[in-house]
């Protein structure tokens, strides 16, 4: 029985650059805001070695903006997340978990602050647009808030500063980790970031108007041949191994951000006004119950985990597995789980019940080695 196919209408957005990447192979997509998500060119093995090796072009212009400006924009972009914003520079990029009143996770995007009452929450896979526009109306703030033409343009991989300092300068290589600078390219301006949803490094360009979204594309792939530039998109299997979280899939708003494993980015006695505050503070004082980690499963030929799979050790539920892979470097099944106090401790053996049966498995910490 062949694979079902998805169904593109015109409620699955296209993006600036689709017409590119169909040009480029795409082989499958995903739907992410609504919109087209390349996830494989080649193969899913092969794109990841090439991502480890080389440099790729991702089309992300899922990742949608909300843009917040206005006089009261500090005050509603600090409304939405634990993480203290208040010494916050312009020209940094955080990564924001964002909470509603119980504290559980709404989404988990990285918000840039352009000016001090500017800011763009880049966001991951909810529709968080519309949780903002209800607080900003509801508490009448002095706030405009909107879905600006903004859409990211991913370059990853180990080449990738060096195809982008080809397009834009050797300004881009002073560039610091989670940093952007608005940088002219053929007289459009383009917000450069140094940030990514892989583990291999790489920038974040910011285009602001979709009808440049082509030659953008193109003065990419052309500086990044010599490096053996691809088409790419995020990489299941980097992404499991390097641990990196999948809203929707590894955490949802049954989910606070100490079980995801970023109380790091919770700053939340000092996140004055943060309107999931007191339900995190409680969250602190007794400790999660369960906690992202990772599994090693002693299996090969595993499916996809659409449906979570069940954890249990000696008989009794440990967790669940929300996401996995074959790691050919690894040569395993890695996983991303949610697993409970108990077993949480790395080393401890598990049962995972894969849709192929019950597999052996490992806890282990988080990214992967």
């Amino acid at each position: 029985m062949s694979a079902p196919l998805l169904s593109i209408s015109r409620r699955t957005r296209s993006t600036p650059f689709t017409r590119r990447v169909e040009a480029a192979g795409v082989r499958a997509y995903t739907v992410y805001n609504h919109m087209l998500l390349p996830t494989v060119f080649r193969s899913l093995e092969e794109d990841y070695w090439h991502l480890r090796e080389a440099v790729q072009i991702w089309d992300v212009a899922c990742e949608r903006q909300v843009e917040i400006r206005g006089p009261d924009s500090a005050r509603l972009v600090q409304l939405l997340t634990p993480r203290d914003l208040s010494n916050m520079p312009v020209g940094q990029c955080f990564y924001t978990p964002m909470v509603d009143e119980t504290g559980g996770m709404l989404n988990d995007p990285v918000t840039l602050k352009l000016a001090e009452d500017r800011f763009w929450v880049s966001i991951a896979d909810s529709d968080l647009l519309l949780w903002v526009k209800g607080l900003a109306a509801g508490l009448r703030l002095d706030v405009a808030v909107e879905e600006p033409d903004v859409s990211p343009l991913a370059v990853q991989g180990p080449k990738a500063e060096d195809t982008v300092a080809a397009v834009f300068g050797d300004q881009v290589r002073s560039i610091r980790f989670f940093r952007f600078e608005p940088m002219l390219l053929d007289g459009q301006e383009y917000i450069v970031a140094r940030s990514g949803y892989s583990k291999q490094g790489g920038f974040e360009i910011y285009l602001q108007d979709s009808a440049h979204g082509e030659a953008l594309w193109d003065a990419i792939v052309e500086a990044g041949e010599p490096h053996g530039i691809r088409a790419g998109g995020p990489n299941l299997i980097e992404r499991v191994e390097g641990g990196l979280l999948s809203y929707g899939n590894d955490m949802t708003r049954q989910n606070t951000p100490h079980e995801c494993g970023l109380g790091r980015f919770c700053q939340t006695a000092d996140a004055i006004g943060c309107i999931g505050r007191d339900a995190l503070i409680r969250v602190i004082m007794e400790g999660p119950q369960r906690q992202i980690r990772g599994l090693r499963i002693d299996a090969q030929g595993l499916p996809f985990t659409i449906q979570p799979w069940p954890v249990t050790a000696a008989g009794v539920d440990a967790g669940q597995v929300t996401s996995s892979a074959w790691s050919p470097r690894l040569e395993t099944t890695v996983a991303i789980a949610m697993i409970e106090r108990d077993f949480w401790d790395a080393g401890t053996a598990v049962t995972v019940e894969t849709p192929l049966g019950p597999r052996p498995a490992e806890v282990v910490n988080l990214p992967f080695e």
